[in-house]
C-alpha cells in the first residue's frame, strides 16, 4: 500500500537530509531540522498499522539527527577556540620584535665589538666538538676547539680573530662548520646562526618572522630568543 513506501523509504530520506545539513552550516540547520520532523511526524500518522515504525529504527534517526547537530556545534567551538588561539600566539609573538634568536643556519655576523656568536645543537652528547670558521671563499680562518658537551643547544664565542691572532674584518662575510664525535663516531649536530627579529606577519598558515639575514620563517624554527 502507499503508506507503507514511505516507511521503506526512510534511510534514503535520511541520508538526503544528512548531507544538507553538513553543506548548509550552522545558518541552515534549524531548517533541516525541522524538515525533518515535519516528515518524521508524517511517518508516524501514516505508518502502516501493520508494519509500524520500530522503536529501535526511531531512535536511530533521532540518535542520527542529534549526531549531525552537535558535530556542527563542536566545529562552531573548534573554531571559537582556534581564533583565541592565533590571537595569543599573535600577541607573543609580537614580543619577539627587537630581539634575536637561534635559526637553523651557519652564518656568524661580527658585532661592532668585533665578536660573533653561534649556536650548535647536539643530538647526543658528544666528546669532541670542533668548529671551523671559514671565510667569504671557504677557506677556514679560525679553528675552535669546544672539548665535550651536552645534548641539546650550546652556544660558543668566536672572537673575531683567525689562527694567528690578527683581526678579521667586521664587514667579512663568514659560516661555520660543526664537527662532533663520540668514541670515535660522528654525532649529528644542527648549527645554529644568531639573527634579528624584524616583525611579525600573521597569514592563513600561522605566524611567520621577519628576520634581518635568513628572511621569513615560522614560529615554530625559532630554537631559542635572547
Amino acid at each position: 500500500m502507499a503508506v507503507s513506501a514511505v516507511h521503506n523509504d526512510n534511510a534514503s530520506l535520511f541520508a538526503a537530509l544528512n548531507g544538507a545539513a553538513r553543506e548548509q552550516g550552522r545558518g541552515g540547520l534549524r531548517e533541516v531540522e525541522d524538515r525533518f520532523l515535519k516528515l518524521l511526524v508524517t511517518q508516524l500518522r501514516n505508518q502502516d498499522p501493520m508494519n509500524p515504525m520500530e522503536n529501535a529504527e526511531l531512535t536511530m534517526q533521532l540518535a542520527q539527527m542529534s549526531t549531525v547537530e552537535g558535530i556542527n556545534k563542536l566545529n562552531a567551538g573548534l573554531e571559537a577556540l582556534m581564533g583565541s588561539y592565533r590571537a595569543s600566539q599573535t600577541l607573543q609573538a609580537v614580543g619577539l620584535i627587537g630581539h634575536q634568536v637561534f635559526v637553523a643556519g651557519d652564518r656568524l655576523s661580527l658585532s661592532s665589538e668585533g665578536m660573533a656568536i653561534g649556536g650548535i645543537d647536539l643530538e647526543q652528547a658528544a666528546a669532541k666538538v670542533r668548529v671551523s670558521v671559514l671565510d667569504a671563499g671557504g677557506a677556514v680562518v679560525r679553528k675552535l676547539d669546544l672539548g665535550n658537551l651536552p645534548a641539546g643547544l650550546s652556544r660558543f664565542v668566536w672572537d673575531g680573530k683567525d689562527d694567528s691572532g690578527a683581526a678579521l674584518p667586521a664587514a667579512g662575510d663568514y659560516r661555520f662548520v660543526v664537527n662532533a664525535e663520540l668514541d670515535g663516531k660522528a654525532v649529528k649536530a644542527t648549527a645554529l646562526t644568531l639573527d634579528q627579529v624584524y616583525s611579525v606577519i600573521t597569514e592563513g598558515t600561522g605566524i611567520s618572522l621577519e628576520l634581518a639575514h635568513r628572511g621569513r620563517l615560522s614560529l615554530d624554527q625559532v630554537r631559542q630568543i635572547f
